[in-house]
């Protein structure tokens, strides 16, 4: 029993060793370059965490990213040649600010189009409820009876 609740526990000392080796990245050498490389990597959204940038993320595609990054402004490629690398990659999606262009139309102007539609219901709402429908003649009938009773 000792044996083998002791081989668990290295097992999972083994695993966090690992994870902690795997999550270690190292920055470019060059300052400049590491900087050009964090400011790209606020740009550019997590394919995974999809509302995230890969800067913040901490997935394995996160991490992919940002290692291709670093490597890609370190052989010398400028921050928009990678941006548009990625892209090509992976479409607009990948920006976490896209592109107002013919194919994002949509995407640029659909909030807009909701906060249209959800106006123009509450206004129909209100008006449905604020016009009444007028009275049948059992119903006037019945109205003058009891103010005549109130009375």
């Amino acid at each position: 029993m000792k044996n083998k609740l002791f081989a668990v526990w290295v097992s999972l000392l083994a695993a966090f060793a690992a994870h902690a080796v795997a999550v270690d990245e190292k920055p470019l050498e060059d300052p400049a370059l590491e900087a050009q490389a964090r400011a790209l990597m606020k740009e550019i959204r997590c394919l995974q965490c999809q509302n995230q940038s890969i800067e913040d993320s901490n997935a394995d595609i996160a991490r992919d990213l940002r290692a291709l990054i670093r490597e890609r402004i370190a052989l010398g490629d400028s921050p928009e040649n990678v941006k548009s690398y990625l892209v090509d990659r992976y479409g607009d999606w990948v920006l976490l600010k896209p592109p107002v262009k013919s194919s994002t139309y949509f995407l640029w102007g659909s909030p807009f189009f909701v906060v249209l539609i959800i106006a123009f219901l509450l206004v129909r709402r209100k008006q449905s409820q604020s016009v009444a429908a007028p009275l049948s003649a059992d119903e006037e009938a019945r109205l003058q009876e009891l103010l005549e009773r109130e009375q």
